[in-house]
């Protein structure tokens, strides 16, 4: 999974949970496996960069082998195969609430309901279409794991 922070760096989060060593490679370090990933927890290792406005395609490194990331912004042939695509936007051009998607733990989704505030004639439609929409994104992201889990098991 990658997602933009707001100081504009971008952190990309890789689950494996059998890897000694995970590293990202792209068309933005010369697909040299150089930019290691550090080890959160038993299955999800995490790495953070800046890198310019553009799109990029990256593929993660595991012990040798090599892992596309489904849940990044999409995938793109390139010269060896499929990889998987991160655009990253200016600070200035970014929407406001991709500003808040940072960690996405149980504290952080109402703080992001209570930011974005609702017009008085909608009443609780719009804090109803943002909850379902944070417990959308949250299920995806428990879908991810899962399928990043399996993948690298198997």
């Amino acid at each position: 999974m990658v997602i933009q922070l707001p100081d504009g760096t971008v952190q990309f989060t890789f689950i494996c949970p059998h890897a000694e060593r995970v590293a990202i490679a792209g068309d933005f370090n010369g697909w040299q496996p150089t930019f290691a990933m550090t080890r959160l927890d038993e299955s999800s290792w995490r790495s953070r960069l800046r890198l310019g406005p553009g799109v990029y395609q990256f593929r993660y490194c595991v012990d040798g082998q090599w892992y596309n990331d489904y849940a990044a912004f999409g995938l793109e042939h390139g010269p060896h195969g499929l990889n998987s695509v991160v655009k990253v936007e200016s600070a200035r051009r970014r929407p406001p609430c991709a500003v808040d998607r940072t960690e996405r733990s149980s504290a952080s989704v109402p703080a992001v309901r209570d930011r974005i505030a609702s017009p008085p004639s909608a009443g609780n439609t719009n804090r109803q279409k943002v909850r379902a929409r944070s417990e959308t994104l949250e299920t995806l992201e428990r879908m991810h794991h899962a399928a990043m889990a399996l993948a690298c098991t198997a």
